[in-house]
């Protein structure tokens, strides 16, 4: 029975035509697999398959996906990842499965060329938010520490004048919806939430700018929302300005007074992955 594997022009030119001849007939291709997007089992010769090419420094390592839940692509993620998962590979029966641990980065994970240091690790809290009479579906994000600039020793915190020099507008007042920020994107999955992703600064396929460590769920109401608009509100706050708020109400009046203090950026995503 033939396999119905896609193969993306993208992960060729990385694996070589070779090799996707190879996955394409069946010889170096998975009888079945894990997702690694859903993480439930998945059969090539049973339904369509995407192969995900996680890249790191120095290693890569190809995995599988349901077509439904990804598309064949090329996802940049750090060495560290890709080393364990190769680790996991020699037996070590409690580390993640090579693909999970290549998609799944930990909370706050910092990709190549991220502007937040290393240090600062990113909450993301999600809820609607209403704009002119709307509901709209949003990301708010707060690091957890001061965010420098890179290279730089000084004291102070950039996190908001770099979002800006990324293209994010400073927000005053919660009354109109910001604008498209294009090149940037939500990745969601089976809906849920992945990732939230930026232009690779390399050129080629974007880059991690936030990655769930695990899949973060997300209510029935904000997937509604966001399947509606086809783009999420990424709203951004200095430490300190917002806080891990219980109730939407409440997080609305957190975001309304970081933007009444001039502390508060933001953005509109395009979806991905929906």
């Amino acid at each position: 029975m033939p396999r119905m594997l896609d193969v993306s022009d993208e992960v060729r030119a990385e694996i070589g035509d070779e090799e996707a001849d190879r996955l394409l007939a069946g010889d170096s291709a998975p009888g079945g697999y894990d997702c690694t997007s859903c993480r439930t089992p998945g059969d090539p010769e049973q339904e369509r398959t995407s192969t995900v090419l996680f890249i790191g420094e120095e290693t890569a390592v190809l995995a599988f996906a349901h077509s439904t839940c990804l598309p064949s692509q090329v996802v940049q993620v750090t060495e560290e990842q890709l080393q364990g998962a190769v680790r996991s590979i020699g037996g070590n029966d409690t580390a993640p499965a090579p693909a999970v641990q290549a998609a799944h980065a930990p909370p706050g994970h910092i990709a190549p060329g991220q502007v937040v240091p290393e240090q600062a690790v990113l909450g993301v809290t999600s809820g609607l938010v209403l704009i002119a009479g709307e509901l709209h579906p949003a990301l708010v994000v707060e690091p957890t520490a001061p965010v420098a600039r890179p290279g730089s020793l000084a004291p102070g915190d950039d996190f908001l004048p770099l979002l800006i020099e990324q293209g994010f507008v400073p927000v005053t007042e919660l009354s109109t919806t910001p604008p498209v920020l294009h090149g940037w994107s939500v990745l969601l999955a089976v809906g849920q939430l992945h990732a939230v992703l930026q232009p690779n600064p390399n050129g080629g396929q974007p880059v991690a700018w936030w990655q769930a460590h695990q899949p973060l769920q997300v209510t029935e109401g904000w997937r509604t929302a966001a399947n509606k608009h086809q783009q999420v509100l990424l709203f951004a706050a200095p430490v300190g300005s917002i806080g891990r708020q219980p109730r939407e109400d409440l997080l609305r009046d957190a975001l309304d007074r970081a933007a009444a203090n001039g502390r508060l950026v933001a953005a509109a995503l395009p979806l991905a992955g929906l």
